[in-house]
């Protein structure tokens, strides 16, 4: 695969560096290229302890584009889980959906972990959600350890290791801390629906982050996403990470930005091109004295030029006579 790609891009580098971190598949999730393609990968994840998934492999694909990591990749699931939908784009703020919010330190780790702790949380009605009761999630956990994936012949009986019988989520922390920071985004239509929208969301409950908006989009992950284009679900930026927890810097001036971008511009007072030219302040009334004078010479020269020739025409008569 090496004399496939150009190995001074950054995306390769990149790219071959987290398979190297990746090769060794862990309890909790594993990851790796396909053979042919360094830019689609094919992962597992188990589903988290203590939750409905609870006993259950899932597996799903990476596309990552060639601007890789400049720009996002998109996830989609394979395996039915009862909480995200099959064979769609999952709408994270790491997921080629917001672009925007993407962040270059995030990769392919933060991904998976990112995955694994928002399985146990409410699709709360979010586009690309779903909200399987408890009883239809376990009977798909179970289910989901017959899954073989055709395209990396994957099967999730043997996809990870065994777990270990005081098995915790994953304790990669810089991943986990990175991973606290991407939340779903719920639907402005929803809102809209619910009781109007609002420049500020709901505040979510503890124990659960906040999500930036899912949009449905089809299984093609290259797909172009002009249909979902129209939607303007609010930046993760305005929501706090969790209860009684500050904004970052970042998230701070993101907000900022988009409160700037939905403010419509003032109405143009009556007044405004009086004050205007009463607060431009010397050099303006420089200028302005400036074209007067223009204009006075001009009407001035055009004077002498008239003068000069009527006075011309009334000597051609006199010298006639």
């Amino acid at each position: 695969m090496e004399n496939k790609y150009n190995l001074k891009s950054p995306a390769v580098k990149r790219l071959m560096k987290e398979a190297a971190e990746l090769r060794d598949p862990t309890e909790h999730y594993h990851a790796q290229p396909l053979e042919d393609n360094l830019f689609e990968w094919h992962f597992s994840v188990r589903g988290p302890p203590d939750s409905d998934f609870d006993g259950g492999v899932y597996h799903g694909r990476i596309v990552l584009p060639p601007e890789y990591p400049m720009k996002p990749p998109s996830i989609i699931l394979l395996t039915p889980n009862g909480r995200f939908e099959v064979g769609k784009k999952i709408c994270l703020s790491i997921s080629g959906h917001h672009p925007e919010t993407w962040q270059p330190s995030w990769s392919i780790r933060t991904a998976l972990i990112a995955i694994i702790g928002f399985m146990p949380t409410k699709g709360e009605g979010a586009i690309g959600s779903l909200d399987y009761t408890p009883e239809e999630r376990r009977s798909l956990a179970k289910k989901s350890q017959d899954f073989c994936c055709e395209a990396c012949e994957s099967s999730m009986r043997t996809a990870l290791l065994p777990p270990s019988p005081d098995r915790e989520p994953p304790q990669d922390h810089e991943a986990q801390e990175l991973a606290q920071q991407i939340s779903f985004k719920a639907d402005s239509r929803q809102a809209s629906e619910s009781g109007g929208a609002t420049s500020d969301p709901p505040t979510p409950s503890p124990g659960e982050s906040s999500s930036p908006g899912d949009r449905d989009s089809s299984e093609d992950p290259l797909e172009d996403q002009a249909e979902g284009s129209s939607l303007a679900p609010p930046p993760p930026a305005e929501r706090s990470e969790g209860p009684g927890r500050p904004l970052s810097p970042r998230q701070r001036r993101a907000h900022q930005a988009h409160q700037r971008r939905e403010t419509p511009p003032p109405l143009p007072h009556p007044d405004a091109a009086r004050r205007t030219l009463a607060g431009a302040g010397p050099r303006g009334r420089s200028q302005a004295g400036t074209a007067v004078l223009i204009l006075v010479l001009t009407l001035a020269l055009a004077a002498l030029i008239f003068r000069r020739l009527y006075l011309a025409q009334e000597y051609k008569f006199d010298y006639e006579l």
